[in-house]
C-alpha cells in the first residue's frame, strides 16, 4: 500500500479502509467548510436525477419527445447509478480520491455544456446517463466530505447524512423548478446544473480530502463480470421503467427481461466461483443480508406512495408544480426532520425500531390519503405527505448502518458486495415500486370508470339534468341543442375520468397503508422477540469493528 502525501498520519489518523480518506484532526473552520462542501455535492447528486423527474413533462415538450423516450431518460440514469457501484470503490482503491474526483465531475461538465448549446434527444440521453455516473460518485464523495467534518465517534453518522442528503433532491427540484421555469424556458434547468458542476469543482478544488490508501485493486474477471453484469441490470431497469408505459403485454419486454435473468445469473455464477470475488454471493446469500435487502427493497415500494401516488393524484386533479410548491417545501422539511432524527436516535445496539417506526408512519400517512376526493388540495395533504417524508429518511440511516457494519466487519473486500446490493435494492425498489403502483392505478381506474359509466343511464332524469347543465356551459357559441347535448356528454366522460382516478389512486393509497401494516407485524414481533430474548443481532459484527480500530490505532 501506498498514501500521498507528506503529512505523517497518526496512527488514528489513517484511512480506515481502503480507497476512503485519512481523517486528521482539522481545525473547526476547516471543518465547517468540509461539511458545507459536503452538502453542496450531496445536493447536486440528488438534483442530477430530482430536476429530471421533476420536469420530465416539460423537457418532453420542449424536445417533441413522445411519453416512451422519456422514460428512457429516466431509465438510463437507473441503468448507469445501479451498475456503477460496482466499480466506484475499486477505482477508489487502485487509482485515489483525487483521480476519482476529477474524473467524474470533469466528464459531468463537458456533458453539460454540450446539453446547454445542443438541444436534443440524443445529448439529454448521453447526460442523463452521465448524470446516474456522476450521481452514484457524488454521493460517495458527499458522506467522505461531511465524514471530514465529523468527530472520530461520529463518523458513520456522517456518512448517513451523505445518503440522507441526497435524497433532499427530489423535493428540492419540486421546490425550485417553477421559479428557474418561471419564463417557461427549459434552458435555464440545463445553466443551472451547469452552474452547480462549476460549483463542485472548484469546492473540491479549494478544499481537497486528505489523501487515500491506494492498492492494485481491479482483476481481469471483474471486467468480464461488469460486462455480463451491467447490460443485465440495464436492461431490468428498461423493463421496470418501459413496462407500464408501453405495456406489460408488449413483446420486447419479456424478450428483455429473459436476457436480464440469463446476464445476471451468468455474473453471479462466475462470481460464485472466484477466489477474490467482485460480488461475494456466498455472503449474499446468506440469512442477514437476504432479510436486509427484502426490507430495502420492501421501505423503497412503499415510499412510491410519495413519489408516484400523491403526486399522480395532484396531477389528475390539474395541479402543476407551480401549484405545489408549498406541498413540496413541507415534504423538504419533513424530510430534513427525518434525517435529522434518525441521526439524533441511532443506536448500534438496537437498529430495528427505527425502522418499524418508519413503517408505522407510512401506514397512517397512506392511511389519511386514501380519502381523497375532488375537492383534495396540497393543503389536505400537508399532514399526511409530512408523515412519510419524515419516515422516508427516519429508517435510512439505521438501515445503512446495518449494511455497513456486517460489510466492513467480515473485511474490506465486502463493501463492494454491499454496495452493490444497497445500490440495487434501493433503485430496483424504487423502479418496481413505481411500476407496480402505476400499473395498480391504470387497471383500479379502468375498473372504477366502467362501474362509473354503466351507473350512467341516459333516461335516468340526474343525468338527463347533468348533460343539460354541461351543455349549457356552450349556449352562448353553440346553438344547435344536439350539439350542446354532445359537449355535456364529453365534459361528463371527462368528469368520470376524474372520479375514477381518484377512486383508483385511493385503492391504491389503501393497498400502501395495508402492505406497511404487514411491515410493521413482521419487523414489529422480530423487534419483540430480539428484545424479549436480550440479543443484538449485531453483536458479532460490533465486536468485529471494534477490534478492527484497535489493530488501527496501534
Amino acid at each position: 500500500m501506498s498514501t500521498a502525501g507528506a503529512y505523517d498520519f497518526k496512527p488514528h489518523e489513517r484511512p480506515f479502509l481502503p480507497g476512503s480518506p485519512a481523517t486528521p484532526d482539522h481545525p473547526l473552520p476547516r471543518r465547517i467548510g468540509y461539511f458545507a462542501i459536503g452538502v453542496l455535492l450531496g445536493l447536486t447528486g440528488g438534483l442530477s436525477n430530482g430536476l429530471l423527474l421533476a420536469n420530465l413533462p416539460l423537457i418532453q415538450g420542449s424536445l417533441g419527445l413522445t411519453p416512451v423516450e422519456g422514460g428512457w431518460l429516466n431509465a438510463i440514469y437507473s441503468m448507469t447509478s445501479v451498475c456503477m457501484s460496482l466499480l466506484l470503490i475499486k477505482f477508489r482503491q487502485q487509482f485515489g480520491l483525487q483521480r476519482f474526483t476529477r474524473l467524474f465531475l470533469a466528464g459531468f461538465l463537458g456533458v453539460t455544456v454540450l446539453q446547454v448549446f445542443v438541444h436534443s434527444y440524443e445529448v439529454e440521453l448521453l447526460t442523463r446517463g452521465a448524470a446516474g455516473l456522476v450521481g452514484s460518485a457524488l454521493t460517495t464523495l458527499s458522506f467522505f466530505y461531511i465524514m471530514q467534518a465529523m468527530p472520530a465517534a461520529s463518523r458513520l453518522s456522517g456518512m448517513i447524512i451523505g445518503f440522507g442528503i441526497v435524497q433532499l433532491g427530489l423535493p428540492l427540484a419540486r421546490v425550485i423548478s417553477p421559479l428557474l421555469l418561471v419564463d417557461g424556458d427549459i434552458q435555464t434547468l440545463f445553466v443551472f446544473e451547469l452552474g452547480l458542476t462549476l460549483l463542485c469543482l472548484g469546492a473540491v478544488a479549494l478544499l481537497r480530502l486528505p489523501p487515500a490508501d491506494r492498492f492494485p485493486a481491479f482483476e481481469k474477471l471483474d471486467f468480464l463480470t461488469f460486462a455480463l453484469f451491467a447490460p443485465g441490470m440495464a436492461l431490468l431497469c428498461a423493463v421496470l421503467v418501459q413496462g407500464r408505459i408501453m405495456w406489460w403485454t408488449t413483446p420486447w419486454l419479456g424478450y428483455a427481461l429473459a436476457a436480464a435473468i440469463v446476464l445476471i445469473g451468468a455474473a453471479m455464477l462466475i462470481e460464485h466461483n472466484r477466489a477474490n470475488p467482485l460480488l461475494n454471493t456466498r455472503w449474499m446469500r446468506t440469512r442477514n443480508v437476504l432479510r436486509f435487502i427484502v426490507i430495502v427493497f420492501a421501505i423503497r415500494i412503499l415510499l412510491s406512495e410519495q413519489t408516484v401516488g400523491s403526486t399522480g393524484l395532484l396531477t389528475a386533479l390539474g395541479m402543476t408544480n407551480d401549484q405545489l410548491v408549498s406541498l413540496n417545501a413541507v415534504i423538504l422539511l419533513a424530510s430534513i426532520a427525518g434525517l435529522a432524527a434518525g441521526v439524533a436516535t441511532l443506536n448500534p445496539k438496537d437498529l430495528l425500531w427505527p425502522v418499524v417506526v418508519a413503517a408505522a408512519i407510512i401506514a397512517v400517512g397512506a392511511y389519511l390519503d386514501a380519502h381523497a376526493t375532488n375537492l383534495t388540495r396540497p393543503a389536505n395533504l400537508y399532514f399526511s405527505q409530512a408523515l412519510i417524508a419524515f419516515a422516508a429518511l427516519f429508517w435510512l440511516g439505521p438501515v445503512t448502518m446495518v449494511g455497513i457494519l456486517r460489510a466492513i466487519s467480515r473485511g474490506p473486500s465486502h463493501l463492494v458486495s454491499f454496495s452493490a446490493v444497497f445500490g440495487m435494492s434501493q433503485t430496483l425498489g424504487s423502479l418496481a415500486g413505481s411500476a407496480w403502483l402505476g400499473t395498480m392505478q391504470i387497471a383500479r381506474e379502468r375498473a372504477h370508470s366502467q362501474d362509473l359509466v354503466q351507473a350512467l343511464i341516459a333516461t335516468d332524469p340526474l343525468v338527463g339534468q347533468r348533460l343539460q347543465q354541461l351543455g349549457g356551459a356552450y349556449a352562448r357559441v353553440q346553438g344547435d341543442s344536439a350539439l350542446r347535448q354532445a359537449e355535456g356528454g364529453v365534459l361528463l366522460a371527462q368528469q368520470v375520468s376524474r372520479e375514477a382516478n381518484i377512486l383508483a389512486y385511493n385503492d391504491v393509497f389503501f393497498l400502501i397503508a395495508v402492505l406497511a401494516l404487514l411491515v410493521v407485524l413482521w419487523l414489529g414481533g422480530r423487534w419483540l422477540w430480539l428484545r424479549a430474548n436480550r440479543i443484538n443481532p449485531l453483536a458479532e459484527e460490533l465486536a468485529a469493528m471494534q477490534k478492527m480500530r484497535e489493530r488501527a490505532a496501534q
